[in-house]
Formats: structure tokens, C-alpha cells, sequence
């Protein structure tokens, strides 16, 4: 493929067959050729998706990190997922993600307080005993889907801490992985994609909707118990914010936990990093971070231009859509030496795989204290990892991650 300079802004960049609408383009890993080549393109690059619709792309760490902090510039109101490209998300304004600062800010507060990392740190006993009922079986001698454990993690983790029904988690975690990948043939419904995508939203919402009127006449320290009890704008919260809220928290966590591991085991599992890793467990914070940058688990975030302004020299004008890549962002030479290499002592490492400025991920210390606790348990217990069959990509353009990884292991001795 040949790297083509754009010229004005709308010009399209030619990508031969790549589409980056196209969920293929990241379950093949090929996103990542075609990210290189755009980093190289003086601006950023159009991509007109057909008549009506078509988007910038940020790819460059400086031009992401940019948009994802100027809320005001760059809202967030009209919708972030670029399958809602040209259609208003209707949970703006109600719903922490497609919600712009001060509202968003205000909130926030409570659940933000309830996340952070002293509170996070009272609950490493629960996440731990969490973690090491999922990757119990991989000492038992047969193939172990690690993915699959992976992706049931943060149903246990943030299931608990939201007070769901255990029984529940199994649906839960399919349900939500239906929401982020209504492409893939496993998760894909008779009806297509988009009635797979309605379905699943409307089990879910209804679930929220009848949990919620349940909990508030059985309150707790839950974090549902904390959005039905946040009053902001002098008001609680609806019924409707509640929802929307409860399923977006859901959403983000079976997002950003689950693919970091999955991309260490997948791709480095014959190499000498595990075992690197669990001989030097001191470096278990940096390489976690490594792990974030490397998998960038959410591809993309939208945003539309509240205001004529220029990024990298091409100008974009009010009401445009700007799609920012974090993928692409995390492995921009600019910013990271030698990108393209997994270092588990890198430092500094200021990746952008949970956002940048007021939208950034507010799970993040769950996220990250989950996946600290996995790797050390992991790594201190088992041994001899080694692949049992080809791992297999979510086919998703919003998630990069896998959704098999067969290996076996051998427990340590002792």
C-alpha cells in the first residue's frame, strides 16, 4: 500500500480496500498498516463514508490527545461511536460518556469518589478471590481458553461491586459483548446486525430499568445504590440517567479489562516476556501500562467540531466528525520510543488507552488494580504457558480485542 499526501482538507487518503468502518479491517489486524501510513499524512486525513457522512481521523497522539481534551471544541453530546456517525445518540445529555463538562462534571462527583483508588483498594481482597476462581482451571492440566476467563473478569469484578446477581453474570457478559460486536458471527443474531444490537440493548435496559426500581427500596454501597442516590442539579437522577448510566459503567468495564491479558497471551506467549515478567514482579505497574498501551482496547472515540478550528494544520469546520484512533495514537513514534516494541519497563508511558482530559475512563483504577492482581497471581502461580490452538480477534471496529486464546500451563510446584 502507498502512502498518498492529502491534499485539501476533504480529500480522501487512498486506503486501496480498507475501510475503517469496515470491523473486518481490526479482526485481521490490518488497522495497524493502515494507521502507520496515516501518521505520515501532513494533517488529518477525510474518509467519506457515502453521500451524507464522512469523518477526520486523528491518529497522531498529539491531534488525539488534543480533541480528547478540548470538550468544548470537540463535544461529545451528539454521540462517540462512529456506527452512530450522522445520528444523534439519544442518551446525550442523561449518560456520563456522551455528556459534556460542566453537566458531566457535576454528574460524576460521587461515582468518581466511589471509584477511586482508595476506595478500589478496599475491594483487592474480593477482586483477587475473583481472579483466582477464573484462571483456577488452567492448573488442571487441559486446554484453557484464556480468553473466554478474560472476558468473564470484569462481570466478577464490577458485577460485584454493583451488587448484580451472580446467576446473572454468564447473560450479562454475552449481552454486552453483543453490544460492542454485533458484527461477529458468534454474537450475531438470525435477524443481522442491527436487530442482534436491538435486541441486546432493550434486554439490558429493560434488566437496569426493573434492578433499579428494585434497589431503591433496598439500598446499600453499591454502585448503583450510589447513582440512585446522587443528586446533582438540585435533583436526583432519573430513572432514565440511572439506566443509562448502569449500562454504560457495565459496557466500559467489559471493554478496557479483559483485551489487555488477552493481547499479552495471544501475541507474546512464545516469546521470553512472560517469563521476564514473573521473574521481576517489580516491574508488574510499568508493564501493566505497557499491556494498556499495546491493546488499546477501545479503537475509537467520535467527536463532532462545536466550532470552526484547525488540527495539525487542516482545517475542519463546525459539525464535522472526528474520529480519534487510540490504536494508532499509542504506537505513534512521536510520543513512544521504539512503538512498535513491547517493553514491560517502559517509562515514562503516558498512552491514551483511557481517554484523555474530563472523559477520561472512570473505571480506570478498577481496571487497572483487576489487571495488576491477574498478573501477579498469573504469573506467580503458573508456568509454561504455551499456545493450544490459533487465537481468534472480536470482529468489532470500537473493540480491539481477542475472544479466543487457547494455551495450556503448568502450576508452579509449591
Amino acid at each position: 500500500m502507498t502512502t498518498h499526501d492529502v491534499a485539501p482538507p476533504r480529500c480522501p487518503i487512498h486506503l486501496g480496500n480498507d475501510d475503517l468502518v469496515d470491523p473486518t479491517l481490526y479482526s485481521d489486524g490490518h488497522a495497524y498498516d493502515v494507521w502507520r501510513e496515516l501518521r505520515e499524512v501532513d494533517g488529518l486525513s477525510w474518509r467519506q463514508v457515502d453521500a451524507d457522512r464522512g469523518f477526520f481521523s486523528a491518529v497522531r497522539f498529539a491531534d488525539a490527545d488534543q480533541v480528547l481534551r478540548d470538550t468544548a471544541t470537540f463535544t461529545s453530546e451528539r454521540g462517540t461511536l462512529l456506527d452512530l456517525l450522522g445520528t444523534d445518540d439519544p442518551a446525550g445529555g442523561t449518560q456520563l460518556a456522551v455528556t459534556d463538562p460542566p453537566r458531566h462534571t457535576d454528574m460524576q462527583t460521587r461515582l468518581k469518589k466511589a471509584l477511586a483508588i482508595k476506595a478500589v483498594d478496599r475491594q483487592r481482597d474480593m477482586i483477587r478471590d475473583r481472579v483466582r476462581g477464573l484462571i483456577q482451571p488452567l492448573g488442571d492440566g487441559g486446554v484453557f481458553d484464556f480468553a473466554e476467563a478474560m472476558l468473564a473478569m470484569p462481570m466478577s469484578v464490577t458485577g460485584t461491586m454493583m451488587a448484580l446477581p451472580e446467576s446473572d453474570w454468564p447473560w450479562l457478559t454475552t449481552l454486552n459483548t453483543t453490544c460492542i460486536a454485533p458484527d461477529d458471527p458468534e454474537y450475531q443474531g438470525e435477524g443481522g446486525r442491527g436487530i442482534t444490537l436491538a435486541i441486546a440493548h432493550h434486554e439490558l435496559f429493560g434488566y437496569f430499568q426493573d434492578l433499579v426500581r428494585h434497589r431503591r427500596d433496598h439500598l446499600g454501597d453499591d454502585l448503583i445504590s450510589v447513582l440512585i442516590t446522587t443528586r446533582f442539579e438540585g435533583r436526583h437522577m432519573s430513572l432514565e440517567e440511572i439506566v443509562s448510566n448502569c449500562y454504560s459503567l457495565l459496557l466500559g468495564a467489559n471493554v478496557t479489562t479483559p483485551h489487555s491479558p488477552n493481547f499479552v497471551m495471544a501475541e507474546f506467549i512464545e516469546t521470553d516476556v512472560l517469563a521476564d515478567w514473573a521473574a521481576h514482579p517489580e516491574v508488574g505497574v510499568t508493564a501493566v501500562e505497557e499491556a494498556l498501551r499495546w491493546a488499546s482496547p477501545v479503537n475509537h472515540f467520535l467527536r463532532y467540531a462545536t466550532r470552526d478550528v484547525e488540527v495539525s494544520g487542516t482545517p475542519i469546520s463546525a459539525g464535522d466528525a472526528v474520529v480519534v484512533w487510540l490504536g494508532a495514537a499509542n504506537r505513534d513514534d512521536r510520543e513512544f520510543a521504539d512503538a512498535s516494541t513491547f517493553d514491560i519497563r517502559r517509562k515514562p508511558n503516558k498512552h491514551l488507552a483511557f481517554g484523555a482530559g474530563p472523559h477520561y475512563c472512570i473505571g480506570h483504577s478498577v481496571a487497572r488494580v483487576t489487571l495488576r492482581v491477574l498478573f501477579e497471581e498469573l504469573l506467580r502461580d503458573y508456568e509454561d504457558f504455551r499456545p493450544a490452538g490459533a487465537p481468534e480477534r472480536l470482529v468489532s471496529n470500537f473493540v480491539s480485542g481477542y475472544k479466543h486464546v487457547p494455551i495450556t500451563a503448568r502450576r508452579r510446584a509449591g
